[in-house]
């Protein structure tokens, strides 16, 4: 019997690519290479710097009268057109300084929350008011008082013409009021550690009125009534 011969084996055909192959290949090769470009590119370049405008914040709650430390401001960046008029933005330039009134920590400080002429003439509303320290003669008066509060300055009348309503014919010992409507721009903490010292009441006043108050304190007790 004759061998039944073996069938040869088939030849796989080559599939030939898709048309437009070489083109995407170059096209993928391409993007790779840009990708790699702006990655280059992005690692060279400087880091943008963040958007605003510094802006000094308390860095905690200040109480009323308090002097400032390094400790107690940080600068953080505020959008433009968030920055208050005023705003301060230099740490060195506060240190030392008495905020008027109490603060909450994150509030931007301004010129008109620290001790100064800002502050005292936008507390009186004139432009020549000055900030005077006066000692009250009684500690608990002194304890009622709060920034913004509005007062009279009135003197025990030991002194004749010392204040501005006083006249010659005021008998001696007959309270003068020195100045109306002063408006209180701080109480401050008495510098002797002592149960009956009064703290320092910082008013703001015309500079007519500022001077005669400031002298008059010096010799006689002066109080405050209340409006």
């Amino acid at each position: 019997m004759r061998e039944r011969e073996k069938p040869a084996p088939r030849r796989r055909r080559r599939r030939l690519p898709p048309p437009g192959w070489r083109r995407v290949v170059a096209l993928r090769r391409a993007a790779a290479a840009l990708l790699v470009v702006l990655a280059a590119v992005l690692l060279a370049a400087p880091a943008a710097a963040p958007s605003g405008t510094p802006v000094l914040v308390a860095a905690r709650d200040l109480a009323a009268g308090v002097a400032l430390g390094p400790g107690d401001v940080t600068v953080r960046l505020l959008p433009d057109d968030l920055v208050p008029a005023g705003a301060l933005r230099e740490p060195g330039a506060v240190t030392g300084r008495q905020v008027v009134g109490g603060v909450r920590a994150g509030e931007a400080l301004t010129d008109v929350r620290l001790l100064g002429a800002v502050a005292a003439v936008a507390a009186a509303g004139v432009p020549d008011a000055a900030g005077v320290p006066v000692r009250l003669a009684d500690a608990g008066v002194a304890a009622l008082l709060t920034p913004g509060t509005r007062v009279d300055l009135v003197a025990a009348g030991d002194q004749h013409g010392a204040g501005e309503l006083s006249t010659p014919q005021d008998p001696p010992g007959v309270p003068t009021v020195l100045a109306p409507g002063a408006v209180v721009l701080a109480v401050l903490p008495a510098p002797e550690r002592t149960a009956t010292a009064a703290p320092v009441v910082v008013v703001a006043l015309p500079a007519g009125l500022a001077a005669r108050v400031a002298t008059t304190s010096l010799r006689e007790e002066v109080t405050v009534t209340l409006r």
